[in-house]
């Protein structure tokens, strides 16, 4: 039972973990809050489901396509959309504000459009469900894979951020905007990038998860949701704390739901979230700033 939970709560926590870090790099660097974000990693989820069921072809193969579009579509909407209330935004409250207010609207015409094409209806579809014994456990591979997805992107979210020109671009921008644009950074060039990049995990976590969950055009706002708990536990910008947060909340709510009862699940992790809150409300990861 033990190896049960520690696997379900690792796979699930790469979930949560893999949504996060999207999130956090797009708040960090753009100061944009996007509230829309899980309406794109459902939109990748329904278009993997489409184009599976269409063409047949691997959702792991579809990714190379739905994760650029993805990413394109995102730094649309942040050139398009959020550019103007950067520019006129006299502070920084008042662009996230001005922000959360727009993405809130955003949320809700993607949802539209999802509800009018694909319907209210659970979708679902199964593929590479092959149990995989690990011990004395087994887990299905599609679920392992989403593990695997969030270390790999997780490393090279690191890598991208700490060993690249580009990423040392991203994180002065992140630090301090005014600074950055006094040695030559363009700001608005490295928010619209992390905006993409966000939308690009969003996206693989999208197509990840519609391997093996039953989802609806509504379910967005859920993971967004935790995508934000975990960012706040973490400490926003701290790209491995994301990960290490969203693993231990997986975890968590796994050994409450082997152990306790299922239904205590969301009391746990909120209880959770409150208990950093008062403690670290910097996040577990993150710096007092002074």
């Amino acid at each position: 039972m033990f190896m049960n939970a520690l696997l379900a709560g690792l796979t699930l926590g790469g979930v949560y973990a893999l949504v996060a870090m999207g999130l956090t790099i797009q708040y960090s660097v753009s100061r944009t809050m996007n509230l829309a974000y899980g309406e794109f990693l459902i939109g990748a989820a329904f278009a993997a489901y489409m184009l599976f069921g269409t063409l047949g072809i691997s959702p792991y193969l579809l990714a190379v396509v739905i994760v650029p579009v993805a990413f394109g579509l995102s730094w649309l909407v942040y050139r398009i959309m959020a550019t103007p209330l950067v520019r006129r935004a006299g502070t920084g409250m008042a662009l996230e504000i001005d922000s959360m207010l727009l993405t809130f609207g955003l949320l809700f015409a993607i949802m539209g459009i999802l509800l009018l094409v694909f319907g209210s209806n659970y979708t679902n579809y199964s593929y590479l469900a092959v149990p995989i014994r690990i011990l004395d456990a087994t887990v299905p591979a599609n679920r392992l894979l989403s593990f695997v997805a969030a270390l790999v992107v997780g490393g090279l979210g690191w890598v991208l951020l700490m060993r690249t020109r580009t990423g040392a671009a991203l994180r002065a921008v992140a630090v301090d905007p005014v600074g950055a644009r006094l040695v030559g950074i363009d700001v608005q060039w490295a928010a619209g990038l992390a905006f993409g990049l966000g939308g690009a995990v969003a996206a693989l976590c999208g197509v990840m998860v519609s391997t093996y969950l039953t989802f609806t055009a509504e379910m967005g706002v859920v993971f967004t949701m935790k995508a934000l708990i975990v960012v706040i536990m973490a400490g926003v910008g701290h790209v491995p704390g994301a990960l290490l947060a969203g693993l231990s909340l997986g975890l968590v709510e796994s050994f409450v739901a082997a152990y306790l009862d299922p239904g205590l699940t969301v009391a746990v992790i909120y209880a959770v979230f409150l208990l950093v809150l008062l403690l670290r409300p910097q996040g577990i990861f993150g710096r007092v700033v002074r």
